[in-house]
Formats: C-alpha cells, structure tokens, sequence
C-alpha cells in the first residue's frame, strides 16, 4: 500500500467533533493551568493523553506513524494524537500558529483520510487553537488531469523526472505538502549528493554606489 496507517479516523460531522473538541479543550486549559506554559511539547502531549483517557474520550492515540510509499521510497509522518479515532489534534509550544502549521496538520488529514483536526499552542499565556478541516478523501485527490504538452524529456534525468512524477500522484494523489514530492523525485534521481548544486548569485552594483555582492546557495539540479 502506498499510504499505510494503522488508524482509520472514522467520518464524523462537524457537530459529533465540535462536542468532542470541547472536552479536549477542557483538558487542554487544565493542563496549562496545572503545568504552567513553558514545558516541552512531550509533556503536554502526554499529560492531555491521559486526562483524556481519564474522561473517558477513549481510545487515545499518541505519535501515530503514517508511512508514504513509493517503490523504495518511504517517508513516516508522526500524529501527536488522534481522539476517539475521529479527531487528529497537532501540538504545539510555539509563540504563536502560523500557517506553516496548518498546513502540516492538513497534510496529515489528507495522508489519514480524517475530515477533522485541530492545532493545540500551549506556549501562549491562554492556550490557543485553530481548526483544521478537509473536504478531501483519498479518492477525490486522485481526481485530477496532468497537461505534458510543452514537457520535453531533454536527457536522462528528465525523463526520470516526468515519470516519477506521475506514478507518484498516480499512487499518492495530489495536494500533499510540496515536500514529500520533492524528497522523493531527489531521491529517485540518485540522492542529494547528484541532484544539489552550488550555484553561485551575483548581485549587480546597484546605482546607490554600494559595491557588488556574491552569495553561494545549494538548490536542487535535475539535469
């Protein structure tokens, strides 16, 4: 299987979560009132778990592994907690979400098949959290068209490229993070070593009078 888990978030409706998600939140606020805010995600984590057991909000989940793969390709994603095998919650101890983090969790929606998620912040003075949902099931994200009229297989790589590339979203689907596609493709095309290059930026003398800059950055070179 392209995409393993060894938990099936059951459908549920907005409304069967936001009751749920009001006692996790609950939970959340006491376990900042009682451990303060400045402790590792980890405690968190496990502190939320076993108050949530203690309510009754059973099974809880902690670090639940979901596995991507692509021939000899495999990437293993980490779900903090999945309550009552609906609701993925993702936890944090940042200054403040962002949507970097949203992101992240919708990813993990979309690898699980879940509708429901929430971003949980303990480092905050008030613990803060953001919805996540999703409208898109696996079968829904494999639903898509590929346009290769102006692709041209110039030499070896780019023809491993284009073919990569569509067996991927053949297995995986579409709309998961832009990542996961680019660690595979480097990965099919010989590794870091092959694929990165040191290309060199220069900057022009601009007309303030300020002399001339050079920087070095690796970016990936698939040719």
């Amino acid at each position: 299987m392209p995409i393993t888990c060894r938990i099936s978030p059951r459908p549920t409706t907005q409304k069967e979560f936001a009751k749920m998600d009001y006692e996790v939140m609950r939970c959340a606020f006491e376990s900042q009132n009682e451990l303060g805010r400045l402790c590792d995600e980890i405690i968190y984590r496990n502190d939320l778990a076993a108050r949530l057991q203690a309510a009754g909000l059973i099974p809880v989940h902690k670090e639940v592994p979901i596995t991507v793969k692509h021939r000899d390709f495999a990437k293993t994603y980490r779900m903090d907690l999945v309550v009552g095998n609906t609701g993925v919650y993702e936890l944090k101890t940042e200054a403040r979400l962002a949507v970097d983090h949203e992101a992240q969790l919708l990813n993990y929606l979309f690898l699980c098949g879940a509708s429901h998620g929430k971003l949980v912040n303990f480092r905050p003075p008030q613990v803060e959290s953001r919805f996540v949902n999703s409208m898109l099931n696996p079968g829904r994200r494999k639903q898509f068209d590929v346009d290769t009229r102006r692709w041209r297989d110039l030499d070896g790589g780019s023809l491993i490229l284009r073919i990569s590339l569509l067996e991927m979203l053949q297995d995986w689907g579409n709309s998961l993070e832009l990542s996961l596609y680019t660690e595979a493709v480097i990965h099919f095309l010989g590794g870091e070593a092959k694929v990165a290059k040191v290309m060199e930026l220069r900057r022009a003398e601009p007309r303030w009078g300020i002399s001339a800059s050079t920087s070095w950055v690796r970016t990936p070179h698939f040719a």
